[in-house]
Formats: structure tokens, sequence, C-alpha cells
């Protein structure tokens, strides 16, 4: 049988927030284990939640760049559950009435755009991290288990997508186009080694054509794109062949084994009801007003879709287009401001997607300030144009101006690098070479007259690379044709 799955994914974004949710601990990464706690997120008696402003407005970035609705009235309710690292036995969360609902984000796979519609996005805490100790890492073999609560009640931002998406290609596609969107708002450092990014993917399969959802499973907690596809693909996998073989898929949570490559069951799934949620007694619901709304929305950037497509309509190709607007904040602002200078826009993307991030990775210099200016990428592409420097000389001159030696134009005079253009002076060159490479003169006269090039390359070598060698190319070809 023709099978097709279907997939909604769940992602958990921690908000980067110089506080906790509901209390003013810090939210530091990598601090020393339970040294960012207080009665409040660690749930003792007595202790009130008071609502972070800054998160609930981060969701509200979230929810608007993902075209979702912002609702007018939200409510936190307590999901209740048993865990060692849920020192409350509850979580902070939002069941029915969410911050935002309704939005979509459009991906793009093999070529074609397809729009993944969202349920929600909801305010909750994080819950402690704990590690088990013993061989594998898992709780099933471990001896013990360490808890470390610095992460409980750390903002996290939960974004449910709808059943929209059919393929392992188009779930990473879709986590790596909403890390994008909450990357460019800055509300994240949405680094997925540190777990600022989770993904949870709920799986099903069903024959195609048909319209009813299968029994669905739930992989939990995966931290990389590429175990999130690899993820996906082997339940896929997993479900057919169960179905195939005359088995039943049940409701469960599983959990993916990166070193394996497998999905392993970690308990049976549980349904809304199992969480007896309720409204949370200390926390008023919230009012977002449209004078808030509109706040909110006038800090958005612009977003990589919109980017994308301004990099397109400005007349640069796809692909291109999709390595540029991938860049940094830096490269794409250079890129910017080299064509308000006057550079072409194509020119400028391949240098600063080319040359000058290589620079950057040799130098370590990827995410923090580049010396280079607009001004300076557009002045160097002037050089090129106007036949002042060659292009492999310009990349020299690049690492000039990079290394603070001046601009462009000092750079390619006071590293000698300015072509010669003095005509009497290249057909010199040019007929001396002539006259010493018979061969090749013979060669092109019997029509092999892809010899050309080693002339070139003579002349330039002559020439200690300063001739232009699209001058030279020509007064090779006009010798050697004898007009």
């Amino acid at each position: 049988m023709n099978w097709e799955p279907v997939i909604g994914i769940e992602v958990h974004v921690e908000l980067m927030t110089e506080s906790k949710m509901f209390c003013g601990c810090a939210v530091e990464f990598g601090a020393e284990p339970n040294t960012n706690i207080c009665p409040t997120c660690l749930g003792l008696p007595g202790a009130l939640p008071v609502p972070n402003r800054k998160a609930i407005e981060s969701i509200m970035a979230i929810g608007l760049a993902l075209n979702c609705e912002v609702m007018p009235r939200s409510v936190f309710h307590r999901k209740n559950y048993f865990y060692a690292d849920l020192p409350k036995n509850y979580q902070i969360s939002q069941f029915d009435v969410p911050v935002c609902v309704n939005g979509y984000l459009d991906i793009e796979v093999d070529g074609d755009t397809r729009r993944v519609s969202l349920e929600r996005a909801h305010m909750e805490e994080d819950t402690g991290k704990s590690t088990h100790i013993g061989e594998g890492g898992r709780i099933h073999s471990a001896t013990s288990t360490l808890l470390d609560f610095n992460r409980s009640g750390v903002p996290l931002v939960e974004i449910v997508s709808r059943p929209d998406i059919y393929s392992a290609a188009e779930a990473r596609a879709y986590a790596s186009g909403l890390r994008a969107v909450v990357a460019e708002l800055g509300v994240s450092d949405a680094r997925l080694e540190e777990g600022s990014i989770r993904f949870d993917a709920n799986i099903s399969i069903r024959p195609r054509g048909d319209e009813t959802l299968g029994t669905k499973v739930e992989i939990k907690n995966m931290n990389s794109f590429r175990s999130l596809e690899r993820a996906v693909d082997y339940e896929i996998q997993r479900q057919i062949e169960v179905v195939e073989s005359g088995g039943e898929v049940v409701m469960e949570t599983r959990h993916w084994d990166e070193e394996s490559g497998v999905t392993r069951s970690m308990r049976t799934k549980e349904g809304s009801s199992d969480y007896r949620y309720f409204m949370d007694p200390d926390l008023a619901p919230m009012a977002m007003s449209p004078q808030w709304i509109d706040e909110v929305r006038a800090t958005l950037p612009e977003l990589p879709g919109d980017r994308l497509q301004r990099y397109i309509e400005g007349g640069l190709e796809p692909a291109l287009a999709g390595v540029l607007s991938g860049s940094n904040k830096e490269m794409r602002d250079l890129h910017d401001s080299a064509v308000a200078e006057g550079a072409d826009t194509r020119e400028a993307a391949n240098w600063v997607t080319g040359e000058v991030t290589s620079w950057a990775r040799r130098h370590g210099s990827e995410d923090s300030e580049i010396p280079l200016t607009g001004a300076d990428l557009a002045g160097l592409l002037r050089l090129i144009g106007e036949g002042t420097v060659s292009s492999s000389a310009a990349k020299e001159v690049l690492d000039g101006v990079l290394g603070g030696e001046g601009s462009p134009a000092e750079v390619a005079r006071s590293r000698d690098l300015i072509q010669i253009t003095d005509t009497s002076v290249l057909e010199s060159a040019v007929d001396d070479v002539l006259a010493h490479n018979p061969k090749a003169v013979a060669d092109y006269s019997s029509g092999e007259h892809k010899i050309v090039g080693f002339l070139v390359g003579q002349v330039m070598a002559a020439t200690q690379g300063k001739a232009d060698p699209r001058a030279v190319n020509e007064l090779i070809r006009s010798r050697l044709d004898g007009s």
C-alpha cells in the first residue's frame, strides 16, 4: 500500500530574558548547578509568581512574525504531572486561551514553496534539568540522577503546528525556517546545541488519499535538524512496518536514540485530561490591548522570507539570494550598504558571500565586526569595473583593506597592484610573448584557439599580473588574426 505520513511539530523556544518567567532569578546558561534559584521557581509554599512582561512581549513578537492573531485576553493554567525536575508537580502553562493562534510559515522544499499552518503559540515555564548517572545517560539504566533547577522557570514558548507536514525533509525545512525567524527577532539565542530550541514531532501514517488521521506517536526532545529529520524518517518507516506486518500503532511517547538511530518507547501518550488543567489561581488573566500589540509590531525587524523576496526582486537569482539572506546580519548590512553606495547587487553579493565570508572564517570574525564598510566594498568593485585592478589582484586589495592598510585605492597603490592599461606597454609585452612562443602561434593558426588562454597567462606572468587580461586577450587575438 502507498502510505502517506502526516506530521505535526511542537517547537519549544527558550527566551533570552534577563530573569525567569515568574521570578527574578537570572537566566544564565552554564551557571553552577542550583545557583539561580529561589522559593518561587522551586515551588515552595507561600511563594507567588509574577509574569515577566518582556517574555510576554517576546511571544507576541513571535506570533506576529508567524502571521498569528494575538489574543486580546490570555490565561495561565496549571498543567499537573510528576517528574523529579518539576518541583511544583505542575507546570505553569496555557490550555484553551493561549497568547497567539492561527498563524502560518511558508517553507521551501525541493524548489517548491509550501505553507505550514500553526495552531497556536503559548507561554509556559521550563522544567529543571536531570542528569542521569550510568551507562548511556538514560533513566532506565541510571544508578542515580542529579537535578539542576537553574532552568526551572525559564520562559518557554511552545509553537504548535497543525498536521501540515508530509515528509522528513519538510519537517527539517519547517524547523530550520522557524529557527531563522526566532533568531532574527532576537528573542532567543536559538542555539540548538544548548537546548534553546527543542523539537517534538507527532507522526502518523495513513493510506495515501485517505483524509482520516492515523494513530499518532510523539517523538520527544530533539535538538538538531539532523536528529529531527532522521527521527521522523525512522518513525515513518517503523509505523509502516508495524501496520504491514498486521500490527497496530500504539499512541505513545518515544525517545530518539541518536547513537543507534532508532526511536524507543518511553510511556503511553497522555491526553489533555491526564494533565487536569485548571486556571492558575495565583495569576490573573492577561490583557493584550491593540495599542500594546501595535507597539510590539513596530519593533519587528525584516523577516527572513521578506528579505529573501527583496533580494530576488532586486535582481539576485534565488540561490544567491538564499545564501545572502541566510548570512549573518553584518554581512547582509555590508551588502545593502555597498549597493546603496552604487555597487551592483550581484557583484556585491558574490563578494560578501565569497571572499569576505571566507576572510571572516579564517580570522574567526564571523559573528563579530568585520573591518569593511559598504563604501569600501563599492570602491573595490569600482576599481575592478574600471580596469584599475584585476579580479585576482582585487582579492589582495581586499585583504589589505581588511588588514587596516587603508581604502581600496590606497591599498592598490601601496601594494603596486594597479593594472597596466598603457597600450604601448601592453603591445610590447604581447609581441615579446608571441616571439618567444612560435609553437603556440602555429597551433592557433591550425585552429586551436584555446591556446590564447595560455598566451594571456604568459603575458600576465611577464607583467607580474598587472596587465588588464581583457585588453591582453584582445591584443593577442588581433595580432594572431593579422588585423
